[in-house]
């Protein structure tokens, strides 16, 4: 298991440093915004990947719940899980964050503009960000209790997001994919796409797989700790 820990590892870094060469040097510059367009390589998949790691932290926060009282053992392990996909969510959401001002600046000659997905964005980040301010300076079971249902509130945000651009007219282009007649990119961009969300989802079930592994340390610590004060 260590092995195989240590080979996805190696995979995954591989993985990184060939997206960012196909991003870089091998797909062509956009022919209206030239260069400074690759950084739609790191803004769409660090979507993508922020709806993703938020999803697997409902859905975990969800089996916290229903199994909290009937399997205490899978409910804290669902719990340690809902925490470790919520952290990547926000890690993403941060580059999705700092890279579109980024890419926006050029572009629309601004940095920010509250339109429906920019301030949609800003809210999901800003409760993930409380999620995990909960976790860190509270404790027990009602925590963990509250923190799910946090979780799950949270994630309603998250089609909201998605669906803006087509619910409002806003300043952020069509969705890539299933966007419309005058959505997408050029076929010769896609393979950076693929290459980059590959590699990005790679890398955060590989973060995600430590800091589970990390949090149920820290649970099976804090157990044996009750069990010791209870003996006493």
């Amino acid at each position: 298991m260590k092995l195989f820990r240590w080979l996805f590892a190696a995979a995954t870094v591989a993985a990184l440093a060939n997206a960012f060469r196909v991003a870089m040097f091998v797909v062509p510059a956009d022919k209206e915004q030239g260069d400074i367009f690759r950084i739609f390589f790191y803004h769409f998949p660090s979507a993508m990947m922020t709806f993703l790691f938020f999803f697997i932290s409902f859905v975990a926060s969800i089996v916290y719940l229903v199994k909290r009282r009937s399997n205490p053992a899978g409910a804290l392990k669902a719990d340690a899980l809902a925490l470790a996909a919520a952290e990547m969510g926000v890690a993403f959401c941060t580059v999705v964050l700092i890279t579109g001002p980024l890419w926006a600046r050029p572009v629309w000659g601004i940095w920010w503009t509250w339109d429906e997905r920019l301030t949609s964005t800003l809210v999901l980040y800003l409760i993930y960000i409380a999620y995990l301010l909960l976790r860190r300076f509270a404790a027990g079971p009602q925590m963990r209790t509250l923190a799910a249902v946090m979780a799950i509130f949270g994630y309603v945000d998250v089609p909201i997001v998605y669906m803006s651009t087509r619910w409002w007219r806003t300043q952020h282009p069509s969705p890539v994919f299933f966007g419309g007649e005058n959505a997408g990119i050029d076929p010769s961009m896609m393979p950076a796409v693929w290459w980059n969300l590959a590699a990005w989802l790679a890398w955060g079930i590989l973060i995600m797989s430590w800091r589970y592994a990390a949090e149920h340390r820290l649970q099976a610590a804090e157990q044996r700790e009750a069990l010791k004060a209870l003996e006493v």
